[in-house]
């Protein structure tokens, strides 16, 4: 997931210098002038609520619903790979509560972590403290370990770094051993010391192992890559989640920064007005966002402007299916 230059625009040279504090060991390998209206028959096709959010002037964040259990999440959570992994840097902690605490305050409520990342456990535990434990926080995190005492013990050890009593989302992050860890995990749940069990690749590896497990196993989440150019996953995993009633979460939606770097260098169409989208960042959302198998997109920010574009992108008008195709097109031929 590391690049090997550092980016053009202001969010790819942040996430280019953080990169560079993480230990090598831990890097992984015609217009549409009825958007607004057609965006409730989106809705229609996946169930969405509204959360009020603490920012009385801003409208709701639309949310989409955990097929297994009924909860609500809003559309747009926020991931920390790479921006929280900060270690000791009293700087580079501080901007990262300043962006959980702009997130909460929009209505956020799930953020996605891992063992893998560096420091970012411990980030998000030290702001979550900071922040008096936000009552919405939906913590999602993942085993990457083999082993069934090993994944035990990096299980709590997670949990004591985020400083919470327990996780609500647990996910085998890339698969990894997910022959011992995936049982493991359904025994949490059932026990109770687990609201929702899951897993996730990344860059579209091992998709025809993921779909195996999917088809095998009751899991209520699975995350995966997803944005206006990595489109595999519509073939086969997107509409088998939907299927078998899986909530999905997406990570890469701006391909780690690559994609805004190629997008920002274009005016927004016409059409992206038509859908509140002012930055190139809130339409490879909302593409993201509007599939109707989409739960949840999650990207990392180490800025609280970028956080609060990124949550504005799960307010207003969403794309209909023309519209989505529209967007596809027009970005590929950039």
């Amino acid at each position: 997931m590391a690049t090997s230059q550092l980016p053009s625009n202001p969010r790819r040279r942040l996430l280019g210098t953080v990169a560079a504090l993480l230990p090598t060991a831990l890097l992984p390998s015609g217009l549409l002038s009825g958007a607004a209206r057609t965006a409730h028959a989106q809705a229609n096709k996946a169930p969405s609520t509204n959360t009020p959010t603490s920012a009385s002037a801003a409208p709701s964040l639309r949310t989409r619903i955990v097929p297994s259990t009924g909860d609500a999440l809003p559309v747009v959570g926020l991931g920390s790979w790479i921006t929280f992994n900060v270690g000791e840097d009293p700087q580079g902690r501080k901007a990262a509560m300043a962006v959980m605490q702009a997130f909460f305050a929009a209505g956020g409520r799930l953020i996605d972590s891992s063992p893998m990342y560096g420091s970012a456990q411990a980030v998000i535990g030290q702001a979550l403290a900071q922040l008096g434990k936000p009552s919405q926080l939906y913590a999602a995190d993942k085993v990457w370990v083999s082993g069934a005492a090993r994944g035990a013990e990096q299980i709590a050890t997670s949990r004591q770094r985020w400083q919470v009593p327990q996780f609500d989302l647990l996910q085998v992050h890339n698969l990894l051993d997910w022959e011992t860890q995936l049982p493991r995990l359904f025994e949490m749940k059932a026990a109770g010391q687990l609201r929702h069990v899951g897993i996730s690749t990344s860059e579209g590896r091992r998709h025809r192992e993921f779909e195996a497990i999917m088809q095998r196993h009751p899991l209520d989440f699975v995350q995966l890559s997803y944005n206006l150019l990595d489109r595999e996953a519509e073939q086969r995993l997107l509409p088998l989640a939907r299927e078998r009633g899986m909530a999905v979460l997406v990570n890469r939606p701006f391909r780690q920064g690559q994609l805004l770097d190629t997008l920002e260098k274009h005016p927004l169409p016409g059409w992206a007005a038509e859908i509140g989208c002012r930055h190139w960042a809130q339409v490879a959302l909302k593409f993201v966002t509007s599939h109707p198998a989409v739960t949840c997109a999650i990207p990392a920010t180490s800025q609280v402007a970028h956080l609060r574009q990124n949550m504005d992108a799960a307010r207003g008008p969403i794309p209909d299916e023309a519209l989505r195709r529209r967007m596809a097109e027009h970005v590929a031929a950039l």
